[in-house]
């Protein structure tokens, strides 16, 4: 076959019938060739007939061929198109009419079924394209109007009604909704959307969690939604997607780089050989007609078709099927690469871990109550700008319910040490050991002192609530791990993953009480971002191929150095999207052991199809040379092999890891 790339797009003036013309002319040739057949085993009529009927046949297989292989010669190349239609005149000018028309029919009908066979693998892909709506409802001036989504600007404010697609990028400002967001992120659930109280601004639009923003092409569920535009519909996420996409068709994986080096030698080494077959007659005893017939018979059988359009077809097969999973995989190279890895090193803030700090203890002291702690700590923390206090009110109110909690006032920084406020007529303090042994001119109680330990042993920040001259207890946070970690480490490491290596600015006590939750294999705490650059090169040293998975930007510099650098949750990013070789669109780490999968399926087609095409090649030759099998035979064994490397790439289409 021809290059797949040849004939992605074929031009519009061949297209005399539709996008199948290519399949009409074949099955008109292969209609011509058996009438001919038939025509010859009648008796009375006249020699030509069948003979007229193979070269109307013939015209119509070479059609599209001979077109192909004039752009490659134009062009200084000599391809496989070229070889067949150098073939079928070989086998006419024997008086072969008959089998140089089957060559043709075939070739052509094998082209036309590989064409649809990769449209189908495309139409994952271009199902991209028609996710958003080609109009929208935007409030403008106080009036609503249905507007196209390319007239959308910065700053307007859409419309989304129950159970319609949303136009564009942006963030919701108001009413609350399910969102499907599988489209976009291969989520199978829907996501509650609805407006943050704390945003305020643009500059602010970094800080908001998934919940509030919403991309284009994603499905509203039964509310309704007031969005604004973030985005213009050409650099939407969608958008992005389907160019990166796109892109990653044309980007060769290794092998299909060797696939086509070793084409580039073989095809003029091929026609070397066949030219010295035609003088055969002056070795063996044989006509020229001999010779010259066994030599077309040798050119076919040949003939890498197979092999050309074993890789592209289990490569665009493989891109597409992890965009419907909602894995942006960024051509051949990081599809192959993925199954080769036996090490993943992993960032920890934000892709094992939760990326925020949550509420995770609070311990009392003495005969004070849970309740008396903890609205003491949201009284006061809710006066707080720290990182930490929104996790210690999220986390105190989520416990307590709906009681009701007096507010504080006249809040006052400790630097280095904590916080002081005034609440329930009481002042109290919450921070660390130095702050009440300052306080009380005494060292903290033993039972408090231990437990502080305990907790900061297993990575937990923990501060003292001090009411008066009261101890309360300790409360203690910590960016606890995804409830998927665990689950998909073990799932690694039953594919075979053999290290699964954490990077961390972290605390090593940190990154060790992590890990041991887990099972990451080598935690690595308190490191630099250079620090974990020469980590992944010291790795690749050790190990070979290591895989690192982060959010694609503070881990940037270390996912260049990786061998495939994977980003999480990068459909909100676009600096992740442009850095990583595979984006997990959705937040989710167990899309990973889906992606490795796929690779591994991929390569194993690869390779399968290489055997096939090859091994085909192997086959045929040495029969052909030796006579025992003819220019009629040679012909179907070598399209009957590029039928099946195609149908056996289009089996990623259907993959599924739990089979």
């Amino acid at each position: 076959m021809a290059k797949q790339e040849d004939h992605v797009n074929t031009p519009k003036y061949l297209q005399l019938f539709g996008e199948n013309t290519e399949l009409y002319f074949a099955i008109t040739s292969g209609s011509f060739w058996i009438l001919g057949v038939v025509a010859s085993f009648i008796l009375g009529i006249p020699e030509i007939l069948p003979i007229i009927l193979f070269i109307i046949g013939g015209l119509f297989g070479a059609y599209f061929t001979f077109i192909t292989a004039g752009k490659d010669i134009l062009k200084g190349k000599l391809q496989i198109d070229f070889l067949m239609l150098f073939a079928a005149l070989g086998a006419a000018a024997l008086g072969k009419y008959g089998e140089g028309t089957l060559l043709l029919f075939l070739f052509s009908l094998g082209h036309a079924l590989e064409h649809y066979a990769m449209k189908r693998a495309r139409k994952s892909i271009a199902a991209l394209s028609d996710l958003t709506p080609p109009m929208t409802l935007v409030r403008r001036h106080g009036t609503l109007t249905e507007i196209s989504i390319e007239q959308l600007v910065l700053g307007d404010i859409i419309i989304v009604k129950p159970n319609s697609k949303i136009a564009a990028d942006g963030v919701v400002i108001k009413g609350t909704s399910a969102v499907n967001q599988a489209p976009i992120t291969g989520e199978s659930l829907p996501v509650d959307k609805y407006p943050s109280e704390n945003w305020q601004n643009e500059s602010e639009v970094t800080k908001l969690t998934s919940e509030h923003h919403v991309f284009a092409g994603t499905i509203n569920g039964n509310g309704v939604l007031e969005v604004k535009v973030l985005k213009q519909s050409k650099d939407s996420t969608l958008s992005r997607l389907i160019n990166l996409v796109k892109e990653a068709e044309t980007q060769k994986s290794p092998t299909q780089q060797l696939t086509d080096k070793f084409e580039k030698n073989y095809v003029p080494i091929v026609l070397a050989v066949v030219f010295l077959f035609c003088f055969g007659f002056l070795i063996v005893d044989e006509t020229f007609q001999e010779s010259f017939y066994r030599a077309m018979s040798v050119l076919i059988a040949a003939s890498p078709c197979a092999l050309a359009i074993s890789t592209p077809s289990a490569v665009l097969a493989g891109i597409a099927r992890a965009a419907r999973q909602g894995v942006l995989i960024k051509g051949g190279r990081p599809l192959e690469d993925l199954g080769s890895v036996r090490a993943i090193a992993f960032d920890k803030t934000g892709t094992l871990t939760q990326g925020k700090p949550t509420l995770t203890h609070a311990f009392t002291f003495g005969k004070n109550t849970k309740e008396q702690l903890l609205k003491a700590a949201i009284a006061v923390e809710k006066l707080s700008d720290h990182p930490l206090a929104a996790a210690i009110v999220q986390g105190g109110e989520k416990e307590l319910g709906s009681i009701t909690i007096l507010p504080a006032e006249n809040l006052k920084s400790l630097t280095a040490r904590g916080i002081q406020a005034q609440w329930d007529g009481t002042t109290v303090h919450i921070g660390n050991r130095r702050l009440f042994e300052e306080l009380t001119g005494k060292k903290i109680p033993t039972e408090i002192h231990e437990k502080m330990l305990q907790l900061e042993s297993n990575g937990h920040t923990s501060m003292i609530v001090h009411q008066d001259n009261t101890y309360l207890g300790i409360i203690s946070v910590m960016d606890i791990a995804r409830p998927e970690s665990a689950a998909t480490l073990t799932a690694l490491k039953k594919m075979g993953i053999k290290k699964m290596i954490m990077l961390t600015g972290d605390h090593q006590k940190v990154a060790d009480a992590i890990a041991k939750k887990i099972g990451i294999t080598d935690p690595l705490g308190s490191l630099l971002p250079e620090e974990k650059v020469n980590a992944i090169e010291k790795l690749k040293e050790d190990l070979g191929n290591v895989a690192m998975v982060g959010d694609g930007v503070n881990d940037a510099p270390a996912m260049v150095k990786s061998t495939v650098s994977i980003a999480m949750g990068a459909a909100g990013s676009d600096v992740a999207l442009e850095t990583a070789d595979i984006a997990l669109l959705a937040d989710k780490l167990d899309y990973l052991p889906f992606a490795i999968g796929l690779s591994r399926k991929a390569k194993s087609i690869i390779k399968q199809n290489l055997v096939i095409s090859l091994g085909m090649v192997a086959i045929l030759v040495p029969l052909t040379i030796m006579g025992t099998i003819t220019l009629g035979p040679a012909v179907i064994g070598h399209e009957g092999s590029t039928l099946v490397v195609v149908l056996n790439a289009l089996r990623l289409l259907n993959y599924n890891p739990s089979k």
